[in-house]
């Protein structure tokens, strides 16, 4: 064939491929979803070429829906929440929200840095959890929209005043959320502080491939793990990272959510132990073998909380009244490990003057 023909059909094939980007660009709009006290709340819709979209409010960063494709192409909401300001005002177990300064437990509320004692609220029974009473899922962010050829980025800013909820320091907090063409929902967190402090911030949606109507029992789950982190009955770690062989903690290979999960006391909340050494790569992934949909995580954390909605008990009804019900929703929340701050022989949690905080979570979605 003759170069110049060649050249031609390239030239017209990119042509196709631009025309195509062109005829749908990345889409992020803002509109007003209320106000908290004197602050503007505003919910931002992210679009892509492929029809998936993701709503964000700056607040509390929360993830109110997730339109994803399934095999067929139908798209469905596949994250628990509301569709208005005032039901996530009114109490939520943080659908969708960013956790933090330290998502998940510290024991008895209490931790050190440098020999000396900080004491935080203890807000789920003798523990604090996810920050305490008033943690950055129940904050307004500030908040900036970009968009580009192939992403569409949220960018929200929260700066956390020393002793805020007991913890030590004035910590500046940027997350950015950014839907790209390839159907990833991407997650760069970032902190600095002037005073060293304890931060492990976690994203807390509650999945449900297969669009919300029934419980994820048959969703099927894989995790890059041979170890979990012990818990005691106030799931507060014993110090202990158990081998998952030859227990229904075993997600190395292929296993539904509910294939096992009566044999697991209270049903699944743990952390595993991930196989990354700091490198973002594929943690997990989760098929809903009805529609089709799969979801892969990606991450350069050392853990990822696997919750199986265990205290979803029906008294919530979400989007287009759905009653959230036991399991009806499961949470895959990349981060550091339980009470680490009280862990001598954990990854550390404590970020100090001239450090950065840094990482980054893929939530990427197919269908089959």
């Amino acid at each position: 064939m003759p170069v110049v023909l060649i050249v031609m059909i390239t030239g017209c094939l990119q042509e196709t491929k631009e025309n195509k980007s062109a005829q749908k660009p990345m889409k992020i709009t803002k509109e007003k979803f209320g106000m908290l006290d004197t602050n503007e709340v505003y919910l931002y819709t992210l679009s892509n070429i492929n029809g998936m979209t993701v709503k964000i409010t700056n607040y509390g960063g929360i993830v109110t829906s997730i339109l994803a494709p399934d095999k067929d192409g139908n798209l469905a909401d596949v994250v628990l929440g509301f569709d208005n300001l005032q039901s996530y005002l009114d109490g939520h177990p943080y659908f969708g929200s960013i956790v933090g300064r330290y998502g998940n437990r510290i024991a008895n509320g209490k931790f050190m840095i440098d020999g000396i004692e900080y004491t935080l609220a203890t807000n789920n029974g003798p523990n604090h959890l996810h920050g305490g009473i008033r943690g950055f899922d129940k904050v307004v962010w500030e908040s900036r929209e970009k968009k580009f050829a192939d992403r569409a980025s949220l960018r929200l800013r929260y700066f956390s005043p020393d002793g805020e909820e007991g913890y030590p320091g004035n910590l500046r907090v940027m997350v950015t959320y950014t839907l790209t063409n390839n159907n990833e929902l991407v997650i760069d967190y970032k902190a600095t502080t002037d005073k060293a402090t304890a931060v492990n911030l976690t994203h807390h949606s509650y999945f449900n491939l297969g669009g919300t109507q029934d419980d994820a029992l048959d969703h099927v789950l894989t995790i890059s793990a041979h170890k979990y982190v012990e818990v005691n009955e106030n799931l507060i770690p014993t110090g202990e990272l158990k081998d998952v062989k030859d227990t229904p903690m075993d997600f190395s290979s292929p296993h539904s959510i509910g294939e096992r999960i009566e044999e697991v006391d209270g049903g699944y909340d743990h952390t595993y132990v991930l196989l990354n050494e700091g490198n973002v790569m594929k943690v997990a992934d989760v098929y809903d073998p009805e529609s089709g949909r799969s979801m892969e995580v990606y991450t350069s954390e050392p853990g990822i909380q696997f919750y199986s909605g265990n205290f979803l008990d029906g008294s919530l009804t979400g989007k287009d009244g759905i009653v959230y019900n036991k399991h009806h929703g499961f949470c895959l929340e990349t981060q550091h490990f339980p009470d680490s701050p009280n862990q001598a022989d954990f990854p550390s949690s404590i970020l100090k003057p001239g450090e950065e905080y840094s990482y980054t979570t893929i939530y990427k979605f197919t269908s089959k």
